[in-house]
């Protein structure tokens, strides 16, 4: 039984997990629109809101912990001057998924997840 396990694993090793969750929310707050399947969306989700956070608490600490999550010092710029303005007034709920269908391949439903504007 699951009790009480969050997160998905994805088939993969947690450093795996990891490098992909680093990856997708780098790629979402640098293009603020990306197309993924849907349980990689819910997790990178969570993920990306708390960086906007960070962005919108501003201090020195809050910038190491974006820059040691985010990969790209743009990215981690980029949400600490852009994103964390655009959202000073909002509390909470800067992504939205947004459901493409099924993907040709295999079948994986395919999201598209973006900023809020």
């Amino acid at each position: 039984m699951r009790h009480k396990v969050a997160g998905r694993k994805l088939g993969r090793s947690s450093s795996h997990r990891r490098a992909l969750y680093r990856n997708l929310v780098t790629a979402l707050l640098n293009y603020e629109k990306i197309t993924t399947t849907e349980a990689k969306a819910k997790e990178a989700c969570g993920l990306a809101e708390r960086m906007i956070t960070l962005g919108k608490k501003g201090g020195l600490h809050a910038r190491r912990q974006a820059l040691s999550f985010i990969l790209d010092n743009k990215v981690t710029e980029k949400v600490f001057s852009e994103l964390a303005s655009r959202y000073a007034d909002r509390p909470g709920g800067y992504t939205r998924i947004a459901k493409l269908g099924p993907r040709l391949g295999d079948g994986a439903l395919m999201v598209q997840l973006e900023l809020v504007k």
